[in-house]
Formats: C-alpha cells, sequence, structure tokens
C-alpha cells in the first residue's frame, strides 16, 4: 500500500472580539468547507508544509503556534489504496488577506471564508479535521496566542 504524507493549518485570528477560522471550498467540490493543507515536499518538515500550504490556498501568512495531531486514513486512487497521514498544525494570522490566493494555485481553491470557530467542529466537511478545529479551540480558549 503507498503511502502520502500531508500537513496542513487551522488558521486562527480574533475579528470583533471573536476567534476565527481560515476555511476553503476546494475546487470542483460544491458544499465542502475544508482546511488547507497539502503534501509535505522533500526535505521540507510538516510544520513548514503547513504554513506554506496555508499561504497558498489561502493567500494569508501566518505563524506557527504548535501541532494538532494527526488525521490518518486510506482512501483509493486509480484503483490503489493509500494509506495517509495529514498532520494538523495550530497557525495564528501574521498578515494578508483572505482569498488573496496566489495565481498558480487559484485552480486548487474556489473560495475561502473566515468561519466562526466555535463552528468549525459542525461547518467543516470532514471528520479528522472537525476534530481539529475542537482542539484549536479548546487551545485559543485556554490562553492568549
Amino acid at each position: 500500500m503507498r503511502r502520502e504524507f500531508s500537513a496542513g493549518g487551522v488558521v486562527v485570528r480574533r475579528l470583533r472580539g471573536e476567534w476565527r477560522l481560515a476555511a476553503i471550498r476546494p475546487a470542483g467540490k460544491e458544499n465542502v468547507w475544508a482546511l488547507p493543507k497539502g503534501l509535505i515536499g522533500p526535505g521540507e518538515s510538516g510544520a513548514d508544509a503547513a504554513v506554506r500550504e496555508v499561504a497558498e490556498e489561502t493567500g494569508i501568512e501566518g505563524r506557527l503556534v504548535e501541532k494538532l495531531g494527526d488525521v490518518r486514513y486510506v482512501y483509493t486512487w486509480r484503483g490503489e489504496r493509500v494509506f495517509k497521514v495529514v498532520s494538523f498544525f495550530l497557525v495564528r494570522y501574521v498578515r494578508g488577506r483572505l482569498g488573496d490566493v496566489p495565481e498558480a494555485f487559484r485552480h486548487e481553491v474556489a473560495e475561502t471564508r473566515w468561519l466562526p470557530l466555535a463552528d468549525g467542529p459542525r461547518l467543516l466537511s470532514y471528520k479528522g479535521e472537525r476534530e481539529m478545529a475542537e482542539k484549536a479551540l479548546q487551545i485559543c480558549g485556554a490562553r492568549p496566542l
């Protein structure tokens, strides 16, 4: 079985006193809200890949806070089963405008949106990503970032 390793970010910021998270709607997927993520490049750390993927898929820059955890699953691609591990990191918004996705990556993302972090565990489409949003919510509520 082939293995893949990816990394992604739960990007958070405070807007009008409320924690928000950056969500994407991947191209070609209706009614799907997800976290920015992608394959870890050769020689790249998971943390570096997460920050890079955030910039590529949302157009914003973030600062790594800490690792939230890993999501593991198996999927089938062209008849081959693939075991995938996605490491998620809590990322604090630094600068940029959500949706200013670089031209080279616009084909990957149909839409971006700041969602209330408290609603992330309900609004995100994938179970593992909902769990990561829940962890981020607990951290943001427990201490200043």
